[in-house]
């Protein structure tokens, strides 16, 4: 919805801007109405808080068109962060390790945020020698992305997927 235009203006005394700025003064909507037609352009309700209500005559069609325009420009400007995951497990060798590593560092490279993820379930046997597994496998991480990333969270001790969340450094 945007703001109100011609006969959608509810006062009955406007104040009319023109189109190249000029204060026409305070005019009753009928005449607001016919200046602006006469001049082929439309009246559009630019503050209707305001006593009497603002209006400014204008073509509508185009203030939409070079709105709709600036939006998409400031979209394009715009850097989407996305949030990358990395599943690992807790008893992972070098070369894996590495591979992995390679991946997280391409992605904070992009600009994106990184989950690393460790399931821990399996064997008992597995679960008894993770509990310092995973602690020792988030404190090597941390310590290989050095400056090029920071910690942003870790996931809670209670919760079953234990995970750490790492955003580009700066």
């Amino acid at each position: 919805m945007g703001p109100r235009v011609n006969e959608k203006i509810l006062a009955k005394t406007v104040q009319v801007i023109s189109n190249d700025g000029q204060n026409l003064g305070n005019m009753n909507i009928s005449d607001a109405l016919n200046t602006a037609y006469d001049m082929g352009l439309d009246l559009v309700e630019i503050n209707a808080n305001a006593t009497p209500v603002l209006v400014k005559i204008m073509d509508y069609g185009k203030y939409k068109y070079d709105q709709k325009k600036r939006a998409n420009e400031a979209r394009k400007k715009q850097k989407v962060i996305e949030l990358r995951e990395v599943w690992v497990t807790p008893v992972i060798e070098d070369n894996d390790f590495n591979v992995k590593m390679k991946k997280v560092f391409e992605f904070l490279g992009d600009g994106n945020k990184v989950k690393i993820a460790v399931m821990t379930h399996g064997d008992k046997k597995i679960l008894a020698r993770s509990r310092d597994a995973v602690p020792q496998l988030f404190e090597r991480i941390i310590a290989l992305i050095g400056d090029k990333g920071v910690l942003e969270s870790k996931s809670k001790p209670e919760d079953r997927t234990k995970s750490i969340i790492i955003a580009p450094a700066k």
